[in-house]
């Protein structure tokens, strides 16, 4: 049984409430609607009329990429004097040799005694200890020079013809983790 006058109370108050919202006072807002129906009617703007698309061939596909490091006339001339140079490869490849050389992070480096490392992560996270003569990259590169903010490797890629090889130097440079 209270149950019954509980609920009445509340269609109670929802009805008052409900009441308050309802009048049928809107000159107001009549008033602004015949304000806005009397102006004129605005222009709409034509469509703008666009240029008609003008294809690019790009022809510089065969020049240097602007994204890699520019090589010094005086290094391309060294580079195409040495003509003996070939990979070797007989020789058991490292685990860093797996990873393309700018995957390839200098984190750190170690010394002990007369040992030198540089810590090397490779694109999984792995942290690697190398030294000088180590390789590292797809391009048999050799490291021939470590200090503490960067590593040189010489790495021997391929000149274009069949059977030519160059030495090409690279360098990897401190970057925090």
């Amino acid at each position: 049984m209270k149950r019954l006058p509980r609920s009445l109370l509340l269609a109670l108050a929802c009805s008052t409430l409900l009441s308050a919202c309802g009048g049928g006072d809107f000159s107001d807002l009549d008033a602004f609607m015949a304000e806005k129906r009397a102006r004129p009617g605005g222009i709409i703007a034509p469509i703008p009329t666009f240029k008609a698309y003008e294809a690019f061939s790009y022809s510089a596909t065969t020049l240097r990429s602007p994204f890699d490091r520019p090589i010094e006339v005086r290094e391309i001339a060294q580079l195409q004097a040495i003509s003996a140079i070939k990979p070797d490869e007989s020789r058991a490849k490292e685990f860093l040799e797996q990873f393309t050389f700018d995957s390839l992070r200098m984190v750190g480096s170690l010394e002990r005694g007369q040992a030198n490392w540089t810590l090397v992560m490779d694109p999984d996270g792995g942290v690697h200890r190398v030294s000088l003569g180590n390789y590292l990259g797809r391009h048999h590169g050799k490291i021939v020079e470590m200090t503490d903010t960067y590593v040189a490797v010489v790495e021997i890629v391929s000149d274009g013809t069949q059977d030519g090889w160059v030495e090409r130097p690279r360098t990897i440079k401190l970057t925090g983790m």
